[in-house]
């Protein structure tokens, strides 16, 4: 299990929306989206569509789905399930969890 890194509070993310953290700040090689769900949770996944390289953190959040803005691939936020073609290849799910009113990621954590 990898250490936690302290990504800001509860209110850096709107419901709706996600931020990334790059690399360098998270220690691996991807970027991570961490996304603000429509059911009031957080998750964190790879930001990279498993499909074609674009930006996850810059698609389109339907309850606990993201929607690639590039080919509409969908992902499940929970699972990291690639939901529809032509995204076949799951993308990679990290542990993110509030502590205080601060989100705290887990990177190379996989999500529970």
């Amino acid at each position: 299990m990898s250490e936690a890194i302290n990504i800001g509070s509860v209110d850096s993310i709107e419901e709706g929306e996600a931020m990334v953290v790059t690399s360098e700040e998270n220690g691996t090689k991807e970027d991570i989206a961490v996304f603000h769900a429509e059911d009031g949770n957080f998750y964190a996944i790879n930001d990279e569509c498993t499909h074609e390289t674009a930006s996850l953190a810059d698609g389109w959040i339907e309850g606990v789905e993201v929607e690639c803005p590039v080919h509409a691939a969908k992902f499940c936020l929970k699972s990291g399930t690639a939901l529809c073609l032509p995204a076949t290849v799951a993308a990679r799910t990290h542990k993110i969890e509030v502590k205080d009113g601060e989100l705290l990621l887990y990177p190379d954590t996989p999500a529970v």
